[in-house]
């Protein structure tokens, strides 16, 4: 299944519409001197039924000494203080850093609060695609993703978190392509990676326009010097399609909606003008982002069946790019995901 010039168009209109650029509030920087990451700070944020000696949720702050900055982190801990896995749970284009995340869109508390597993989202990482940028970015700066999150961070959170050593990764949207490249960049790190609303195809010409619609029209960021010029190697280094042999042995979950009206865009979620607008935005622009990513989900099955590679595909005949269905999604991957931890 091909892109259509008209798709290509889609692309940029509806993804340009839909993804925010609230820019996020300073935050004291280590020094960098510091050398080796580590953690800064943890902070409890929610106790398990109010005890003060079960934290239930923590904001921990890691330096990273890759991008020589310290990074937020959102992190849910088991009621049980015995080791668990890791659950890397990234945010969409918006990186956590606006109110599009997990935190304020989904019932992710509830839903981990009696799993026996630490769930870890970084609160930065805006525009980023969660990857290793060739040259340091006049608007987004110095952007080392793919070196924090798998050679700086897992040693300082298997210490700070005494886990258990195993980790799983998911994404939506942005990140839906981040977790995949993650997965195949750092071998045996993870044991399952998911990808909801993800469009794994990135240097060919539709995936690109993608791309530099999310990182230049709405992040004002070069995605040259994200992977260096447009028909280089970089980008091919970095797209799950070309490179999804290196997926073997992870556990792969892709998930995308068909674009068309769900269960979330009933007459009834339109009940009030304000949620008459969302709900057009959500038809009309989410439903455009949601067919190009469904598209970009069939190719990427389908390159893994050619390669004989096993993977969970549930292409879902409605629904669009909005955060009802990604945390349904994220329950209905949970067993899989799960049974790979433990």
């Amino acid at each position: 299944m091909k892109f259509t010039r008209t798709a290509r168009c889609l692309i940029t209109a509806a993804v340009a519409a839909a993804v925010g650029t609230t820019a996020p509030a300073a935050i004291a920087q280590a020094d960098p001197s510091s050398g080796e990451s580590h953690v800064v700070s943890s902070v409890p944020v929610a106790y398990h039924n109010g005890d003060l000696d079960k934290p239930s949720r923590l904001l921990v702050t890691v330096y990273s000494a890759s991008m020589q900055k310290d990074i937020p982190l959102d992190v849910l801990v088991p009621a049980n203080s015995t080791p668990a896995p890791v659950f890397y749970l990234l945010n969409g284009a918006g990186g956590g850093e606006d109110s599009a995340s997990w935190a304020n869109r989904t019932d992710y508390t509830g839903f981990f609060a009696n799993k026996h597993v630490n769930v870890v989202t970084p609160l930065k990482g805006a525009f980023s695609y969660y990857t290793d940028w060739q040259k340091a970015d006049p608007k987004l700066g110095v952007q080392k993703w793919e070196t924090f999150l798998t050679k700086e961070l897992p040693p300082v959170l298997n210490d700070e978190l005494k886990t258990t050593g195993k980790n799983a990764i998911a994404g939506i949207s942005m990140a839906g392509t981040s977790v995949l490249n993650l997965a195949i960049a750092a071998p045996g790190l993870y044991t399952t990676a998911a990808s909801y609303s993800g469009c794994a195809r990135t240097s060919d010409p539709a995936g690109q326009q993608y791309i530099r619609t999310v990182v230049e029209s709405r992040g004002g960021a070069d995605t040259t010097n994200m992977w260096g010029p447009y028909k280089g190697a970089g980008w091919k280094a970095n797209d799950p399609y070309i490179n999804a042999a290196k997926l073997r042995g992870t556990k792969v979950y892709l998930s995308s909606n068909s674009g068309l009206p769900g269960q979330d865009e009933s007459v009834e979620a339109g009940s009030t003008a304000t949620d008459s607008v969302n709900l057009a935005d959500r038809v009309i622009l989410g439903g455009g982002i949601e067919a190009v990513t469904n598209v970009c989900t069939q190719q990427m099955a389908q390159r893994l069946a050619q390669l004989k590679i096993p993977a969970t595909i549930k292409l879902r005949p409605t629904g669009t790019h909005s955060w009802g269905y990604w945390e349904r999604e994220l329950h209905y991957s949970w067993p899989q995901i799960s049974s790979s931890l433990y």
